[in-house]
């Protein structure tokens, strides 16, 4: 008999909590998966802050700690400096990530901390409330813009996965999707180039991936999908904005 899919070793048993239709659950699986394959589960620590990520170490088989909201690039270069033989990686939402941490995210790229950050960009506040994040479409209706978000009143969306490639320490930035099978199997081999950044030594690297909130957004499931292809995909288009030649 052949065997089709296998559960990673690298996710817990464990019922998640997160909504239906929420992706976070394939994004840990893509990464988990990674980290199994190279044989790296021993050796990875994860940092996580506040957010829906709060409950990763919940799913996640690997050393996992958390840090104050947007402090987890902090948190993970001093790890990475005391540990260099082992895997870090922060996992990070957009009202994490793109708002309170903006700060924190530059300076490790401009640092060239030798760490990997998986950005899970959903265009709002997950945890929360469902608030506007930095990261809201124009014309998106949250819980603080209820009749869409303006340019005049809150300027446009915030581009990390753009911003951070201007930057000379972030070796590799690429943008993905959680949209499709075809997608996700193209975010693993971003999160595998990732790690190989990091393996090698070579800086920081970083990927975005674009992710569904089904309940924040106010639709169901598969319109969630429709709608990260349809508006999400079109401002943010996925794309590998930096990579070095090493590991093309």
């Amino acid at each position: 008999m052949k065997t089709v899919f296998r559960y990673t070793e690298g996710m817990l048993s464990e019922k998640t909590t997160y909504c239906p239709g929420c992706t976070h659950g394939i994004a840990h699986r893509v990464i988990m998966e990674v980290l199994e394959e190279r044989g790296e589960l021993g050796r990875a620590i994860g940092v996580a802050p506040i957010g829906c990520s709060i409950i990763a170490h919940r799913y996640m088989n690997v050393d996992m700690c958390e840090s104050s909201h947007g402090r987890a690039p902090a948190i993970a270069s001093g790890i990475r400096r005391v540990r260099p033989e082992a895997a870090v990686f922060t996992y990070q939402g957009d009202g994490d990530l793109a708002s309170i941490g903006t700060a924190e995210i530059v300076h490790a790229a401009h640092r060239g901390e030798k760490i990997s950050v998986f950005f899970i960009n959903n265009a709002v506040y997950g945890m929360t409330g469902g608030q506007m994040a930095p990261t809201t479409l124009l014309g998106q209706k949250t819980t603080t813009c209820v009749e869409g978000r303006s340019e005049a009143a809150c300027g446009r969306p915030l581009r990390m996965a753009e911003m951070l490639a201007t930057i000379d320490g972030a070796v590799y930035v690429e943008r993905v999707s959680l949209d499709s099978p075809l997608n996700v199997r193209k975010a693993k081999k971003a999160v595998e180039r990732a790690f190989s950044v990091q393996r090698e030594k070579l800086g920081f690297s970083f990927v975005e991936m674009l992710s569904a909130c089904p309940t924040n957004w106010g639709l169901g499931p598969e319109a969630a999908l429709e709608w990260m292809r349809s508006d999400m995909i079109p401002y943010y288009p996925l794309k590998m904005l930096r990579c070095p030649v090493e590991v093309k």
